[in-house]
Protein backbone atom coordinates (compact mmCIF):
# COMPACT_ATOMS: atom_id res chain seq x y z
CA UNK A 1 0.00 0.00 0.00
CA UNK A 2 1.66 3.68 -1.40
CA UNK A 3 1.03 6.32 1.08
CA UNK A 4 -0.17 9.30 -0.46
CA UNK A 5 2.55 11.30 -0.76
CA UNK A 6 4.41 8.42 -3.13
CA UNK A 7 1.49 7.63 -4.66
CA UNK A 8 2.52 7.76 -8.74
CA UNK A 9 -0.93 9.02 -9.55
CA UNK A 10 -1.13 11.72 -6.78
CA UNK A 11 2.62 12.95 -8.05
CA UNK A 12 1.37 13.01 -11.45
CA UNK A 13 -1.61 15.29 -10.76
CA UNK A 14 0.64 17.42 -8.64
CA UNK A 15 3.03 17.76 -11.41
CA UNK A 16 0.25 18.75 -14.26
CA UNK A 17 -1.52 21.30 -12.11
CA UNK A 18 1.66 23.03 -10.86
CA UNK A 19 2.79 23.12 -14.83
CA UNK A 20 -0.34 24.44 -16.34
CA UNK A 21 -0.46 27.26 -13.16
CA UNK A 22 2.53 28.68 -13.98
CA UNK A 23 2.09 30.29 -16.31
CA UNK A 24 -1.58 32.15 -15.08
CA UNK A 25 0.54 32.96 -11.75
CA UNK A 26 3.27 34.96 -13.83
CA UNK A 27 2.29 38.74 -12.92
CA UNK A 28 0.01 40.40 -15.99
CA UNK A 29 1.96 43.31 -17.54
CA UNK A 30 -0.29 46.75 -17.31
CA UNK A 31 -0.77 46.11 -21.01
CA UNK A 32 -2.05 42.51 -21.10
CA UNK A 33 -4.21 43.78 -18.13
CA UNK A 34 -5.61 46.68 -20.03
CA UNK A 35 -5.78 44.35 -23.26
CA UNK A 36 -8.31 41.88 -21.02
CA UNK A 37 -10.78 44.65 -20.27
CA UNK A 38 -10.75 46.02 -23.75
CA UNK A 39 -11.47 42.46 -24.62
CA UNK A 40 -14.15 42.13 -22.19
CA UNK A 41 -15.69 45.50 -23.05
CA UNK A 42 -15.77 44.48 -26.87
CA UNK A 43 -17.67 41.15 -25.54
CA UNK A 44 -19.85 42.97 -23.38
CA UNK A 45 -20.97 45.65 -26.38
CA UNK A 46 -21.28 42.96 -28.61
CA UNK A 47 -24.00 41.13 -26.05
CA UNK A 48 -26.23 44.09 -25.64
CA UNK A 49 -26.06 44.96 -29.93
CA UNK A 50 -27.32 41.58 -30.44
CA UNK A 51 -29.97 41.60 -27.43
CA UNK A 52 -30.36 45.48 -28.55
CA UNK A 53 -31.09 43.65 -32.21
CA UNK A 54 -33.45 41.15 -30.83
CA UNK A 55 -35.83 43.86 -29.24
CA UNK A 56 -35.50 45.44 -32.48
CA UNK A 57 -36.14 42.89 -34.93
CA UNK A 58 -38.09 40.27 -33.37
CA UNK A 59 -40.27 41.44 -30.94
CA UNK A 60 -40.64 45.05 -32.17
CA UNK A 61 -40.50 46.62 -29.33
CA UNK A 62 -38.18 49.00 -28.99
CA UNK A 63 -34.88 50.18 -31.29
CA UNK A 64 -33.17 51.73 -27.94
CA UNK A 65 -30.75 48.84 -27.04
CA UNK A 66 -29.49 49.09 -31.08
CA UNK A 67 -28.88 52.75 -30.64
CA UNK A 68 -27.18 52.56 -27.89
CA UNK A 69 -25.04 49.43 -27.92
CA UNK A 70 -24.65 50.20 -31.67
CA UNK A 71 -22.30 53.20 -30.56
CA UNK A 72 -21.08 51.73 -27.57
CA UNK A 73 -19.75 48.30 -29.74
CA UNK A 74 -18.59 51.08 -32.50
CA UNK A 75 -16.44 52.81 -30.08
CA UNK A 76 -14.96 49.29 -28.51
CA UNK A 77 -14.37 47.41 -31.57
CA UNK A 78 -12.19 50.38 -32.94
CA UNK A 79 -10.54 50.79 -28.81
CA UNK A 80 -10.16 46.88 -29.28
CA UNK A 81 -7.91 47.31 -32.46
CA UNK A 82 -5.58 49.72 -30.91
CA UNK A 83 -5.39 47.91 -28.16
CA UNK A 84 -4.69 44.90 -30.08
CA UNK A 85 -1.93 46.66 -31.89
CA UNK A 86 -0.78 47.83 -28.69
CA UNK A 87 -0.60 44.22 -26.92
CA UNK A 88 1.46 42.80 -30.15
CA UNK A 89 3.98 45.01 -30.32
CA UNK A 90 4.70 45.60 -26.24
CA UNK A 91 4.27 41.98 -25.50
CA UNK A 92 6.12 40.56 -28.55
CA UNK A 93 3.64 38.34 -30.38
CA UNK A 94 4.74 36.26 -33.22
CA UNK A 95 2.51 37.93 -36.52
CA UNK A 96 -0.27 35.26 -36.23
CA UNK A 97 -1.04 35.80 -32.67
CA UNK A 98 -1.55 39.57 -33.69
CA UNK A 99 -3.86 38.23 -36.55
CA UNK A 100 -5.85 36.19 -34.67
CA UNK A 101 -6.60 38.51 -32.05
CA UNK A 102 -7.67 41.19 -34.68
CA UNK A 103 -10.14 38.15 -36.01
CA UNK A 104 -11.62 37.86 -32.97
CA UNK A 105 -13.24 40.96 -32.80
CA UNK A 106 -15.70 40.15 -35.79
CA UNK A 107 -17.67 37.22 -34.64
CA UNK A 108 -19.34 37.80 -31.69
CA UNK A 109 -17.79 37.09 -28.15
CA UNK A 110 -15.05 35.72 -29.71
CA UNK A 111 -12.58 38.13 -27.95
CA UNK A 112 -13.68 36.34 -24.58
CA UNK A 113 -11.75 32.75 -24.97
CA UNK A 114 -9.16 34.22 -27.07
CA UNK A 115 -8.25 36.56 -23.77
CA UNK A 116 -8.35 33.41 -21.47
CA UNK A 117 -5.93 31.44 -23.90
CA UNK A 118 -4.05 33.96 -24.40
CA UNK A 119 -3.74 34.30 -20.21
CA UNK A 120 -3.25 30.24 -19.99
CA UNK A 121 -0.34 30.35 -22.32
CA UNK A 122 1.42 33.22 -21.07
CA UNK A 123 1.08 35.93 -24.11
CA UNK A 124 -0.12 38.13 -21.26
CA UNK A 125 2.65 38.38 -19.12
CA UNK A 126 5.74 40.57 -19.17
CA UNK A 127 8.54 38.75 -20.93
Amino acid sequence: MTTPATDPLTQAADGILASSADSSRAPRSPIGVLFAVVAFFEAFTWAGLLVGMFLKYVTGTTEMGVWLFGRLHGGAFMLYVAMTIVAAISLRWKWWVALLALLAAIPPLVTVPLEIWLHRTGRLNRR
